[in-house]
């Protein structure tokens, strides 16, 4: 008897259970992930206060409602993405310290601006 001479159905139910938790993880993390929304319209960001909880991860769905272009861009965290009318992006955050990071819009620098206060 050879005890290193692979198990095949050792190996198949192995690679199954594998599969189904692979298959799981991203809706278990899309849970525990909270979610803010931000629409850019008439050259504002609405909310423009994000509150956001310390030391978690969470995403911020940016929808453009205006008739032009607008970008979603912060120097301090180093995010940046522009959309066309009509688009919706999601941008991921890591954990963050505890503080209040600006945001502002390019295309409408003097209104598009807010804030993400981390709590």
């Amino acid at each position: 008897m050879n005890f290193f001479a692979p198990n095949k159905t050792l190996h198949i139910a192995t690679t199954a259970a594998l599969a189904m938790l692979l298959a799981q993880s991203p809706a278990v993390f899309a849970e525990d992930t909270p979610t803010f929304q931000l629409i850019a319209k008439d050259g504002r960001f609405y909310p423009e206060t994000i509150a956001a909880p310390a030391g978690k991860r969470f995403r911020i769905e940016i929808r453009n409602e205006g008739p032009g272009p607008e970008e979603f861009e912060s120097l301090e965290l180093r995010k940046e993405t522009v959309l066309a009318p009509g688009v919706t992006r999601t941008l991921v955050f890591a954990p963050m310290k505890p503080g209040t990071y600006k945001f502002f819009g390019e295309f409408h620098m003097d209104t598009a601006k807010g804030q993400i206060v981390i709590k």
